[in-house]
């Protein structure tokens, strides 16, 4: 079995915080003058900046993750690549405790994010496939099964290659 190999959507999450930049800087220029509707236009000037200050933030933070999962060296690897720089995390076969599935969003607006969650040995949990990365298929609790599934078989199938050396060398 070869690496399995996953890109997040960079383009997605650059179009929500263009977006939300977009909306922000319309709203706080709209109601700049908020004497005219008291609190109201005051509100909607805050709300503009929030969301500009949202929005800016995402556009600064964009970039594009990679996760790897490699069988044969054991580990999952995962490769940010921001504006202003890249980081690396590499989780050990070994490391992985369990693995579930987390959920972001709310079924009624339409807005649903799956993706799983890492029970390490040390006791911490690790988001991979997280949402706001735009991962192909992360909106359908299915293909996150898949993932969950697919990623246990390749844990699971290093444990009895280890297990079966193990084995034959303690035999011989």
């Amino acid at each position: 079995m070869g690496p399995w190999v996953s890109n997040s959507r960079p383009g997605a999450q650059l179009a929500l915080a263009v977006g939300a930049s977009v909306v922000g800087a319309s709203l706080a220029f709209g109601f700049r003058g908020f004497r005219a509707d008291g609190e109201n236009a005051l509100a909607g000037f805050l709300l503009g900046l929030l969301l500009l200050v949202i929005g800016v933030s995402g556009i600064l933070a964009s970039g594009r993750q990679t996760v790897t999962v490699d069988p044969k060296s054991r580990r999952v690897t995962v490769d940010d690549r921001y504006l202003f720089g890249s980081r690396s995390r590499v989780i050990a076969f070994q490391d992985i405790g369990d693995i579930s599935i987390g959920y972001l969003g709310k079924a009624s607006n339409y807005v649903q994010h799956y993706y799983l969650i890492l029970h390490l040995a040390n006791g911490t949990e690790y988001s991979l496939f997280a949402p706001g990365r735009f991962f192909e298929g992360s909106s359908s609790r299915s293909t996150v099964e898949g993932w969950r599934e697919r990623l246990q078989d390749c844990i699971n199938s290093t444990r009895l290659v280890r297990e079966a050396r193990s084995d034959v060398l303690g035999r011989g």
